[in-house]
């Protein structure tokens, strides 16, 4: 019984350990220039993945997708083309009307 409690109480700190040196995740919108290859797009997507990120959608009408992200995948993503830079911005809601704040 004493084994399992330290094993339980190893795993909870190494969770808890992980959790305080991972990066910090930012929702952003990644959109490239009309005549960027599907091959540089799906090549972002791809290092999103591999570190870590998740893609939250795709976008039909302009070249881009929506994801969740630290900086550091970020940095990694806008250096993989020279010639077709990816226009970055934070993923937030938009509204054209004053809404009350005591609606929200």
């Amino acid at each position: 019984m004493k084994i399992s409690h330290s094993l339980v109480t190893l795993f909870g700190l190494s969770a808890i350990g992980n959790a305080a040196f991972a990066p910090a995740q930012r929702q952003v919108l990644v959109t490239y220039p009309e005549d960027t290859p599907h091959s540089i797009l799906q090549e972002a997507k791809e290092a999103v993945l591999a570190a870590g990120g998740k893609i939250n959608g795709e976008f039909t009408l302009i070249k881009g997708f929506a994801a969740t992200v630290s900086n550091e995948i970020l940095d990694s993503v806008t250096a993989l083309s020279e010639s077709h830079r990816p226009t970055v911005e934070d993923d937030s809601m938009v509204t054209i009307q004053k809404q009350d704040p005591l609606e929200e």
